[in-house]
């Protein structure tokens, strides 16, 4: 890509902004971070000391009266402001990512699209996790047929964390969309999707394990697609011994993979894409195999492929410049969002839901 770069508005610097957008945003040849929004003196400090050369605002207001000189306005806020700065930045004539969940409902994602086509704007949704190692692997593993014709997926997504870490993500009201059926549950109900396609049926069960927990910790929930496969999903913060990240069993062979991509641990650490970037030493590769366990050595280690995480911003990047296609549409998040109210709803009055 050649030119003067596209200027980016990025609106929050607490996890979301400080350790994914902003230093992907960075990364990204043709996107340059022009200002970002937060009102919290140290995470001003914070931003200035790793991008001396950005903006700072302490309101979306602030941002919105720029829209004019902004290519792109990223949403990183809390879960509860999606919607409406979404709605405003599109009104303002600026394109759009949003982080997970675009929004609270379904209906409400469908809103935005709506409102996106109609100014002939991009809006697309932060799916990060479709770029995590594992997930790649196993695409490419399911695209050459290699486990045959797949019958079930399980998918986890546990933490240890039987202390409260407190904030809005664990805020009982519902207005925050807190808890992990709306958080981890975007990530592993949104690769199922991609995996296997449409939903028919939604079952779930969720709980509030930990004292003085207002919202759940641990969700589980149980998809029948429409081609016949069944997804299992888990997410949890209470899991005192973790399973493994995917469990996939198919007419030919299974793939059974544990731990996390390294990408995220990698942004915490402030390590910045590069050379290696996203890849993962062998001991940590998952195992191909049919009729053993791999936990006693049964079938043969699979090469992760390295995690990209950058390649969701270069997607925007080429959309913007080129009008082409661009990662994930907010009508896709709308669909995990159908399957997630329903989930919630299977819950709630322990029933099945059918979409």
């Amino acid at each position: 890509m050649t030119g003067t770069p596209l200027r980016v508005g990025l609106v929050g610097y607490g996890l979301a902004g400080s350790v994914f957008h902003a230093p992907l945003i960075a990364a990204t040849e043709g996107l340059a971070l022009d200002t970002v929004v937060t009102s919290n003196p140290e995470r001003q400090r914070q931003a200035r000391a790793e991008f001396p050369d950005v903006t700072l605002a302490a309101t979306p207001d602030e941002l919105f009266t720029r829209a004019g000189e902004l290519d792109l306005i990223v949403i990183a806020s809390p879960n509860r402001t999606h919607v409406p700065l979404a709605t405003a930045a599109l009104e303002a004539g600026v394109p759009v990512v949003v982080d997970k969940p675009v929004a609270g409902t379904a209906a409400e994602a469908r809103g935005l699209a709506a409102l996106a086509e109609e100014r002939g704007l991009l809006l697309s949704v932060f799916q990060n996790r479709r770029w995590d190692n594992d997930f790649l692997t196993l695409r490419k593993l399911i695209d050459e047929g290699r486990l045959g014709d797949v019958y079930r997926f399980e998918s986890r997504f546990e933490r240890w964390r039987p202390q409260l870490k407190g904030g809005w993500r664990e805020s009982g009201d519902p207005a925050e969309i807190g808890g992990l059926l709306y958080d981890l549950g975007s990530h592993v109900v949104d690769q199922a999707l991609v995996l296997f396609g449409p939903v028919t049926s939604v079952y779930a069960e969720s709980d509030v394990r930990r004292e003085g927990a207002r919202t759940d910790d641990d969700t589980f929930i149980a998809l029948t697609h429409a081609g016949g496969v069944r997804s299992h999903l888990y997410v949890s913060a209470t899991t005192a011994q973790l399973g493994p990240r995917f469990r996939v069993l198919g007419s030919k062979a299974g793939y059974v993979k544990h731990g996390l991509d390294p990408q995220e641990a990698a942004l915490r650490d402030g390590l910045r894409p590069g050379a290696d970037w996203g890849r993962e030493p062998e001991e940590l590769w998952g195992r191909v195999g049919a009729g053993e366990s791999p936990v006693t050595g049964g079938g043969r280690p699979e090469p992760t492929l390295p995690g990209d995480y950058p390649a969701y911003y270069a997607a925007v990047a080429r959309a913007l410049l080129s009008g082409g296609p661009h990662p994930v549409t907010a009508l896709e998040a709308a669909a995990a969002l159908d399957v997630l109210e329903a989930a919630r709803r299977s819950a709630h009055e322990k029933v099945t839901v059918t979409l």
